[in-house]
């Protein structure tokens, strides 16, 4: 089974759906743009956020596997993914990509 990097691209804020729909609260999310995690066998690596990973896991699953080619060639790189957390006032972009393994990536 292959590994999986998973690295924090972008964070948006959606201020004017905030000010519009959101209740105050004191504490938001912890990742940070730059931040990589590893999936080992598939599963949610420490510190990851759990709402961002539920969103992401079945993709990370299937890459873990060795597929890819989502949706038909979406990825220039066919063992990767572009998904974003579940937050629609603060969204955060993951890239997650198989890691090659010395041994090479099983197809």
């Amino acid at each position: 089974m292959n590994q999986v990097r998973i690295t924090a691209m972008r964070q948006t804020e959606y201020a004017d759906l905030m000010a519009q729909y959101e209740n105050p609260i004191e504490h938001t999310c912890d990742v940070r743009v730059g931040q990589s995690w590893i999936s080992v066998e598939a599963r949610q690596p420490e510190g990851m956020c759990p709402s961002a990973w539920e969103s992401m896991r079945p993709f990370v699953e299937s890459l873990a596997r060795g597929e890819g080619n989502f949706y038909d060639g979406w990825m220039k790189n066919r063992l990767s993914a572009m998904i974003s957390c579940n937050d629609g006032f603060r969204p955060v972009s993951f890239y997650l990509e198989v890691i090659p393994s010395a041994d090479g990536i099983d197809f």
